[in-house]
Order: C-alpha cells, then sequence, then structure tokens
C-alpha cells in the first residue's frame, strides 16, 4: 500500500480523488489515526454524490460513532494499478532490482522497484526517467508525482 505521506503529496501536487468502490483511504480530522485505513465499498462505506461534495457514509458502523465525512477530510491511498492507469501512455516499465547488502556476502538481500516512464509525445523506449522506491506502490507513485509536478511547471 502507498506510503501516506506520498499520498499526501500526490493530493498536494493537485491529483484529485473520484470515489469509486475499492478505493482505500484514511480520515485526515481529528482524533482518527492515519494508519487506519478505510475501504469504499457498497456495503460498508459508500460515496454520496451532492452539489455541495462528495460524502463518504458509514454504514452499519456500530463500533464507533461515524456516520459519514467529507471526501475532502479523506486522503485517498490509490492502488498500483490505478497509479499505472494515472500514468497512462507515459509508463514504460516496471523492474524488480535486488541489490546485496552493506556488508557483502551474507546479508540479506535489499529489493527495490523501478518504474520508467517517457516524457509525453517521446516514442517508446526513449528519453526515459526512473523513480526507484522499496515498494512497487510507492515507485508508481514517485513517477506519478513527477510527472503531476512537471506538468505544472511553466518551462
Amino acid at each position: 500500500m502507498i506510503d501516506v505521506d506520498l499520498a499526501r503529496r500526490l493530493r498536494d501536487a493537485g491529483l484529485r480523488w473520484h470515489p469509486r468502490p475499492g478505493d482505500r483511504f484514511t480520515i485526515e480530522q481529528g482524533d482518527f489515526d492515519s494508519a487506519e485505513v478505510f475501504t469504499i465499498s457498497d456495503m460498508t462505506v459508500e460515496a454520496h454524490d451532492y452539489p455541495t461534495g462528495t460524502v463518504l457514509g458509514f454504514n452499519g458502523t456500530t463500533e464507533w460513532a461515524l456516520d459519514s465525512v467529507a471526501a475532502t477530510d479523506a486522503l485517498w491511498l490509490p492502488r498500483e494499478d490505478q497509479l499505472r492507469d494515472l500514468l497512462g501512455r507515459s509508463f514504460e516499465s516496471l523492474v524488480r532490482r535486488h541489490a546485496s547488502g552493506p556488508g557483502g556476502a551474507g546479508d540479506d538481500e535489499t529489493v527495490a522497484y523501478e518504474v520508467r516512464t517517457r516524457a509525453p509525445g517521446s516514442p517508446a523506449g526513449s528519453d526515459l526517467t526512473s523513480h526507484l522506491a522499496g515498494a512497487a506502490d510507492d515507485a508508481y507513485a514517485l513517477a506519478l508525482l513527477s510527472f503531476v509536478e512537471a506538468s505544472l511547471r511553466l518551462d
């Protein structure tokens, strides 16, 4: 699952969320622990669209008193497939990398994931940028963050 701080950076960079079943989120208000993750489902958490905004309604939650929360008070935690879809045609590849630990032989092997993207309009395999993270979701999120931030630059 994507790192919460990285999800905040994506939101702050301008990534917008349109809640759908299967989406994961945390609540960014009051005494809620951002480590508590909720999933939108027609059975427990539904997104209700109103002219004033989207409200996430909690159905049958007797263990704590929360009827609903504004989507603006929730932080979307996009899944790997959603991040890849948002990258669209700029996505080139995902590579799993292995690197030996700093002590050499016998150390645990470190795994990293590299997402390669290309600049919009570039032919496949050219003008590639790499985004490396310890989890595939985070590598995709870093690539998307770079893409969103680049689209906001005036140069």
